[in-house]
């Protein structure tokens, strides 16, 4: 393993579980790939910008010149598509919100699913062209979303192994930390998820 790449989304810094959960992750992928190179991105703080029409149309156009005029419009996405497409691993550490994802994660998504680098359309088809990646997931949660009455409100983690696989990203491994709003399930919720990290096949 050469490259990693850590995106984390809570903007809780060190109160959050997810954080927690990501850097117990990050540290045995340290023990394991030393030479490895990680990079982190802390969405919370780096603000992405939501796709406007300058930007879509800078990272979607087919039309060369259009493409060289716009190029400055298309750095940003281009520097993320690039790392994603040069890791051999991406984690993706979040919180839920509202039962889905936070926006600073889909602007994230959005500036590196992209036509012609990601993914390509084919005989009527996808082709994903991020392939022969691993991922892993660090889901945190207030309630429980494994199982139970509240699974089918969980929209976190389908739509992000849809997304991923969409993309060509198919070995994804899940982290939950659950029941953070339980009374009696918060104080093991990030304790069990630390614990789960030495279980992940890397």
């Amino acid at each position: 393993m050469n490259n990693i790449l850590m995106i984390e989304v809570s903007p809780r810094g060190a109160d959050s579980a997810s954080r927690s959960v990501a850097d117990t992750l990050a540290a045995r992928l340290g023990d394991l790939y030393p030479s490895a190179r990680l990079v982190r991105h802390d969405l919370a703080v780096e603000h992405l910008p939501h796709l406007d029409d300058v930007t879509l149309r800078a990272i979607t156009t087919r039309d060369p010149a259009e493409a060289s005029r716009l190029k400055e419009a298309a750095r940003r996405s281009d520097q993320l598509t690039d790392e994603l497409l040069q890791s051999d691993l991406l984690v993706i550490a979040t919180p839920m919100w509202n039962f889905g994802i936070p926006s600073v994660l889909k602007a994230w998504i959005d500036l590196v699913v992209r036509p012609g680098r990601s993914f390509q359309y084919s005989n009527g088809s996808v082709v994903g062209l991020a392939k022969d990646k691993k991922a892993i997931l660090v889901l945190a949660s207030g309630g429980v979303f494994t199982e139970g009455p509240w699974r089918a409100w969980d929209f976190v983690e389908p739509y992000l192994r849809q997304i991923l696989g969409f993309i060509g990203i198919t070995d994804v491994q899940t982290l939950r930390v659950e029941g953070m709003n339980i009374p009696a399930l918060a104080a093991d919720a990030v304790p069990k998820a630390n614990k789960a990290v030495a279980d992940l096949a890397l």
